[in-house]
């Protein structure tokens, strides 16, 4: 051993090991000296250079980490005897230091194979570049260079194991391809391959030193091989192909395993087909697929074989891993699966296993996949396979604190880094702890600590952390709302009773009246005919038991209401509406705060109830309380429906229009819910529904233009990136004052003079393909769909009404305003502006709207003809003479009264004061006259706080369910200083007669 210079005493720094350490490793280090000096004898007898000589080139460094893997692993102490020449070809290849490229290492073992002549020389080849390179894999992770972490090993080893697969089976197919052919090509004439899907840490590329690979093999379509010898069906073929990889990778020889390979996961496990078809594998998972196939996945990546056909595989199964709600019996799901973990666990007594114990590895990669199962469907960016990446996303969707990830990312990687510890001592796969002292002392040593107890100590600390995140996720919600039920409340076990109608009834009426409800009879009445029903009777065994869990905890809630009967009476129409979509009874067992918002606003309002009821879909909403009441500004709603839409296929029309729907909705009912809590003024209200209009408007212009010119191409001289189009809002939407079911007044313009064609593949006169997407954007908004439509619209108000052209040139629309328009339609132009579409065609007709308005007209005809059309008004709408309710918009003296008299403002003064013509919305119109002096500033106020009562009245009887009517008194202040004004400026005949 001496003879060559190796003395442990000069060569090898034992003085940078614990003292613990030093015998074990001393003794290692003899077997390796002795390994050297064999092979120092056979290179002198065949002529080579010594491997003693490179050894002794090591720099210190290089010595003192070579200390420290021998201490700590068995593997490499006996991959190194086996192969002493190993560690001076790593070094020189830099590999020591950092992984190769993937190029680089694909081109390793592709030359290690070129001379295989047998399946026993490929196999050799590969098991012997697996091990020289978890050689450098395991010397990187124990001495972590600068920047390197658990996950730059992860990544290592990942690759690794994909570049094995794809080498092994392009050997295969080549191998077998004279005695079986290669597979038949696909009706598109692309050839197949063998598609090779990575589940668990493969696919996502995050192994651990010694993993298993969980696999699932795959063919695009049947058919039969050609080329070869003999001719075999797909399936067969692929069979025997999978069957060949498997033994390449898994099978012991006496070079040992490259890769175990486990194949459980496929579809009917080890009793299903070693192979599937895409066609079979897509009904399968659409059949019979399981809820813990959906969790294996979440990890499903290609990573060997035809890897695009692979991502078209998983393309077509992701319905099944994510749905489109937010799916929150996913949660129930992993509180099962890790219940029965814990009874594995206890039963076998692995509380020391750091991956299934409690506070391990497995349960952060059950809080990251209980996110990517519930909202992955609609939150596209958590469909990733890496658990870090999955981790990191969650804070900015609102999903867990930044904290809290803060947390769990450096104690999941300490966790995997003692995992890799365990391993790197035999590449065994184990994540339990060891109970020998002597391989304490190693994986104490390699996590960095002095002694066994500290990293004991280190690792309780994390895992108490990660349990109690674990339990903030997994947590079951029932214990919550018992824990904050005090002793004067009801427990949710005599909830669970009185809903399941086993208590007396006089004894349940008694709770009922204790717990707050006026009327306990019709609220059990109502309880036992919602328990005994034909819907609920028959719902399968998991709807019933989702069913059964939320009663309680909802009539908890109901409880809790300052209204629990009219809490009840509204909300149980949505229970009966999800009785068939039972995520929603799990998403609202599951959240009991969002049962608190469910019940106020419910109570609050028979309109939200009724929303909720049709749009289930909208409970998503109830998760987020601090966006709920908080609606988003013009800015933000742009922003958050592009972000929607751009996770679509952009050709997937019917999926963006169904996301539009959805976002409408959800939209108008954070306005509502901020309306109801108080927490917005009534303008506001108005702004934000008529800011929810106009974004979808621009995104419903967009389909429709790409929709007709991909068919049509553009208009002959309308090579502009915009659409050459406008969408000019009237009535509510104009003046910015949409309700909550508003419908819109609608003009569409263009500015084309109509000749000449379209230039696509189908070419169209340039007048029809304006009309066409006119007609385009009614349907959009208009179908009817199981999420409702988006708006009603009404295009009435367009030159020539109903009898005129659905889509008008600009200067027609000019043309008509200045000769043919009636007074009530330059009525109608003062509440008139654009909503969507180009902006140079706007300021036109910004420029023809203040021209038309801006004339100078004759006050007493132009009085006469508003005067007439208000009084015809009145008749049709307004309140019949007899009566003693005040309708608050058509009746004399109210919203229209106000309405009339800014426009006759507008149209009678304008031409001296322009700036009547700024804003087309009543209570700018009426600061504009107040500034301008034509009207005194106390009138004005008193006539804007008029308006506003009127309009406030309105959006209460639209949320409470009411019509607009009121006893003749209620707004007798407001009424009189409205009718006063009318009759001063346009009916004094009137009031002199009075």
């Amino acid at each position: 051993m001496q003879a060559f210079g190796l003395r442990n005493d000069d060569f090898l720094p034992l003085s940078t090991l614990p003292a613990s350490l030093h015998t074990a490793t001393q003794s290692a280090w003899k077997r390796l000296t002795e390994a050297l000096a064999q092979a120092d004898n056979i290179a002198e007898m065949t002529k080579q250079e010594l491997p003693s000589s490179n050894w002794q080139e090591l720099s210190e460094p290089r010595r003192e980490a070579l200390a420290r893997v021998l201490a700590i692993s068995t593997f490499a102490l006996d991959t190194l005897i086996r192969y002493p020449q190993w560690l001076a070809e790593l070094d020189i290849a830099g590999e020591l230091d950092a992984n190769p490229g993937r190029d680089e290492l694909a081109s390793w073992l592709n030359e290690s194979l070129e001379g295989a002549e047998d399946e026993e020389a490929m196999q050799r080849a590969i098991r012997r570049f697996r091990r020289k390179r978890m050689l450098g894999i395991i010397w990187r992770d124990l001495n972590r260079a600068s920047g390197y972490s658990m996950w730059d090993t992860a990544t290592a080893v990942s690759e690794l194991a994909e570049i094995c697969l794809e080498a092994a089976l392009t050997w295969l197919e080549q191998f077998y391809a004279p005695r079986w052919g290669l597979p038949a090509p696909r009706n598109d004439g692309t050839s197949q391959r063998l598609v090779i899907l990575g589940m668990g840490k493969l696919g996502a590329g995050e192994l651990n030193l010694s993993s298993d690979i969980d696999l699932i093999f795959a063919f695009a379509e049947k058919g039969e091989t050609q080329g070869g010898r003999k001719s075999l069906e797909h399936q067969e073929y692929f069979t025997k192909l999978g069957q060949k990889l498997i033994a390449a990778l898994d099978a012991m020889t006496a070079d040992g395993f490259a890769f175990r390979v486990d194949m459980r996961l496929r579809p009917l496990g080890d009793g299903g087909s070693l192979v599937g078809s895409f066609s079979m594998l897509s009904s399968y998972y659409q059949d019979q697929g399981r809820e813990w196939e959906r969790y294996a996945m979440l990890k499903a990546r290609p990573v060997a074989g035809d890897l695009d056909a692979g991502g078209e595989l998983l393309a077509g199964l992701r319905p099944f891993v994510y749905r489109k709600y937010l799916d929150f019996g996913a949660i129930e799901s992993l509180r099962e699966l890790k219940a029965m973990i814990n009874r594995e666990v206890k039963r076998k007594g692995m509380q020391s296993n750091i991956k299934l114990g409690p506070g391990g590895i497995r349960e952060v990669e059950f809080v990251v996949q209980a996110f990517q199962l519930i909202r992955g469907g609609r939150d596209t960016e958590l469909q990733v396979t890496s658990l870090k990446t999955a981790l990191n996303r969650l804070p900015e969707l609102g999903l867990l604190p930044q904290e809290v990830v803060d947390e769990l990312l450096p104690d999941y990687a300490f966790m995997r880094d003692v995992e890799h510890a365990l391993q790197a001592l035999e590449d065994r796969q184990t994540q339990t702890l060891p109970s020998d002292d002597g391989d304490r002392e190693r994986v104490a040593f390699a996590m960095g600590h002095e002694d066994w107890p500290g990293l004991v100590a280190q690792l309780d600390e994390v895992r108490e952390r990660v349990r109690q995140h674990f339990d903030a996720v997994i947590a079951d919600p029932e214990e919550d709302v018992d824990d904050a039920n005090d002793d004067s409340q009801l427990g949710l076990a005599q909830w669970r009773l009185i809903w399941r109608g086993e208590l007396e009834g006089e004894e349940a009426s008694a709770h009922l009246f204790d717990a707050g409800f006026n009327e306990p009879e019709k609220a059990l009445k109502r309880l036992h005919s919602l328990y005994h029903s034909r819907q609920v009777q028959s719902m399968q065994r998991i709807g019933f038991e989702r069913l059964d869990a939320l009663m309680p905890l909802l009539l908890d809630a109901v409880a809790d209401n300052e209204a629990p009967d009219t809490a009840l009476e509204r909300v149980q129409p949505l229970i009966e509406a999800v009785l068939r979509r039972t995520a929603y009874l799990a998403l609202l067992r599951e959240n009991p705060q969002a049962l608190e918002h469910l019940m106020r606003l419910c109570a609050a309002s028979p309109w939200i109830a009724e929303q909720l009821s049709r749009y289930p879909i909208l409970l998503d909403e109830l998760l987020t309380p601090e966006t709920l009441y908080t609606p988003a500004d013009k800015a933000r709603l742009a922003d958050e429906l592009r972000q929607t839409l751009n996770r679509l296929p952009e050709d997937d029309e019917e999926a963006q229009l169904e996301a539009l729907r959805v976002f409408k909705h959800a939209q108008t009912l954070h306005v509502a819910a901020s309306d109801i809590a108080g927490t917005r003024h009534l303008m506001k209200v108005s702004d934000y529904l008529t800011f929810i209009a106009e974004v979808i408007l621009d995104a419903v212009l967009a389909m429709a233009w790409k929709h007709i010119t991909r068919k049509h191409g553009v208009p002959e001289g309308l090579n502009t990136g915009e659409a050459a189009f406008l969408i000019v809002g009237y009535g509510k939407l104009g003046g910015i004052e949409l309700g909550y079911s508003s419908d819109l007044d609608l003009v569409f313009l263009h500015d084309s003079d109509g000749q000449g064609a379209t230039d696509g593949p189908r070419p169209i006169d340039t007048a029809v393909f304006f009309t066409r997407l006119g007609q385009r954007i009614i349907h959009l908004l208009t179908a009817v769909t199981p999420t409702g439509t988006l708006y009603e619209v009404d295009m009435r108000l367009r030159p020539s009404g109903n009898s005129g052209l659905l889509v008008t040139s600009l200067k027609a629309f000019a043309e008509y305003q200045r000769q043919n328009a009636w007074t009530w339609e330059h009525q109608a132009l003062v509440r008139a502006r654009v909503v969507a579409g180009s902006e140079t065609l706007a300021e036109k007709f910004s420029q023809l709207r203040g021209d038309i308005l801006g004339q100078a007209r004759d006050k007493a005809a132009l009085r006469e003809e508003v005067v007439k059309m208000r009084h015809k008004m009145r008749e049709h709408l307004g309140s019949k003479a007899a009566s003693n309710t005040f309708n608050v918009k058509h009746d004399a003296g109210g919203m229209v009264d106000i309405e009339f008299l800014c426009q006759y403002a507008v149209l009678a003064l304008a031409h001296q004061t322009p700036a009547l013509l700024t804003y087309s919305d009543n209570i700018r119109i009426l600061e504009s006259l107040t500034e301008s002096g034509h009207l005194p500033a106390e009138e004005a106020e008193r006539l804007r706080e008029a308006y506003l009562a009127y309009r406030s009245a309105t959006h209460r009887a639209a949320l409470t369910g009411q019509k607009a009517l009121s006893d003749g008194d209620e707004f007798r202040a407001h009424r009189d200083i409205v009718t006063a004004l009318w009759q001063r400026f346009l009916e004094p005949s009137t009031a002199d007669n009075s």
